[in-house]
């Protein structure tokens, strides 16, 4: 019999509207990922738009997504937004998001080293059912915050790469989570990934089922029933993967939620896949 998954979640990492708005607005800074018309069409008061996680990607080794570790990147990206390591993030996209990049722009925070980031439960549909107002129109100017790349300290303990995977797949200490469709973990390929299939023993749990039908997250309880029928135990850490590292980046919060040690596989499928010197499975 292996341990229980239950664990205790990490309560400031998930905030309801009512908890957003008990924070004083000089204290946090909101980011909507969502499209830029949506934007325009109604965000929270004060909220700042990053839309597009693949400005913070690039091509490595003919694998795209891969996340820009460059620092003088980050610190001009990042001083441009009025954004520092010290600040506490706040993050909201679209519940209905089929990628649900909100996750990804979590994980990415976490990765550059931003030690307080949260994600808002629901989004701005729960926003709006909590009776709190939105604002139209263009993001308000933010003051300039100079960020010292030599500063910024990437945190190693987020991310997975093909190295240590390949290491540890027969480690019962680490377990692979595939956040992919069932058809993609058996070998459908409709991003043009070069081989179908998956990672040896992979787990398979599909990212949405982490969530309720109105986007918001399921219980802990719920969530410790499917992580135990999926064979996750407690004491393990966790890799999560997909296709481009997006949709698992929203496991990863998951994961991260719930008190697990997580890292998130960015190069993931397509990277994977690649390598004709790597394994795959098609059954499951």
């Amino acid at each position: 019999m292996g341990l229980s998954p239950q664990k205790n979640p990490i309560s400031e990492l998930l905030l309801t509207p009512n908890a957003l708005k008990k924070i004083p607005a000089e204290q946090r800074v909101i980011i909507d990922t969502r499209a830029k018309w949506k934007f325009l069409s109604g965000h929270i008061p004060g909220a700042i738009n990053m839309n597009n996680w693949r400005e913070f990607t690039t091509k490595k080794d003919g694998i795209k997504g891969i996340l820009i570790e460059d620092k003088t990147f980050i610190s001009d990206t990042f001083s441009a937004l009025g954004l520092n390591p010290k600040q506490l993030i706040i993050i909201y996209g679209e519940p209905s998001d089929p990628w649900r990049t909100d996750g990804r722009f979590f994980w990415m925070f976490e990765r550059y080293g931003f030690a307080k980031v949260a994600l808002l439960d629901g989004g701005l549909d729960s926003w709006k059912q909590s009776g709190a107002t939105v604002e139209r129109g263009f993001q308000k100017g933010r003051k300039f915050s100079k960020i010292a790349p030599e500063t910024l300290k990437l945190n190693p303990d987020t991310i997975a790469d093909k190295i240590l995977i390949n290491k540890v797949l027969s480690d019962k200490n680490y377990v692979l989570i595939d956040n992919r469709t069932q058809k993609e973990f058996q070998g459908a390929t409709p991003y043009g990934s070069d081989r179908g299939g998956h990672i040896p023993n992979a787990k398979h749990i599909h990212w949405p089922d982490f969530f309720k039908n109105d986007g918001t997250l399921k219980s802990a309880t719920d969530l410790s029933h499917l992580l135990k029928n999926a064979g996750v135990r407690s004491d393990q850490e966790v890799i999560v993967y997909c296709t481009g590292g997006v949709r698992s980046a929203m496991a990863y919060f998951v994961f991260r939620y719930l008190g697990f040690k997580v890292r998130n596989y960015d190069g993931s499928w397509w990277d994977w896949s690649q390598d004709s010197n790597l394994p795959i499975e098609t059954s499951g």
